[in-house]
């Protein structure tokens, strides 16, 4: 999400730093939400954007213009799709609009979600 001319961000702050001040908000949001559901998974940037990771990536978020992007799998977006109801979803992707609250329990039962299922089943995503 680098503008046209900087570097690549290398790390999650720097991708941060990158985005619009409107979206950067949200992120940090997502950032300290995972981080208290994943405590001890690996941070990195994959495919350009903020991963988590234990053996396996866990989930992974991004800037947009009108909302942010956060990608836990299929099966968590299937799992949770009751909850996820009120939001633009894709087979792995969740939408979360600027104009509205971060549903930040929901990301953290998501997240929680995903450590669990990492620890005892494969996954579609590998490091």
């Amino acid at each position: 999400m680098a503008a046209k001319g900087l570097p690549k961000p290398k790390t999650i702050p720097e991708y941060i730093a990158a985005a619009p001040l409107p979206v950067q908000e949200k992120l940090y949001q997502l950032l300290a939400c995972i981080r208290k559901a994943a405590p001890r998974a690996e941070e990195s940037l994959k495919w350009g954007k903020p991963a988590f990771s234990y053996d396996r990536i866990l989930v992974v978020f991004a800037a947009s213009k009108n909302h942010v992007g956060f990608y836990p799998t299929p099966s968590a977006v299937k799992a949770f799709a009751k909850e996820l109801s009120g939001y633009k979803t894709g087979s792995g992707s969740i939408q979360f609009p600027l104009d509205k609250p971060l549903p930040v329990s929901l990301v953290s039962k998501i997240t929680r979600f995903r450590v669990k299922e990492s620890r005892e089943e494969d996954v579609k995503w590998k490091s």
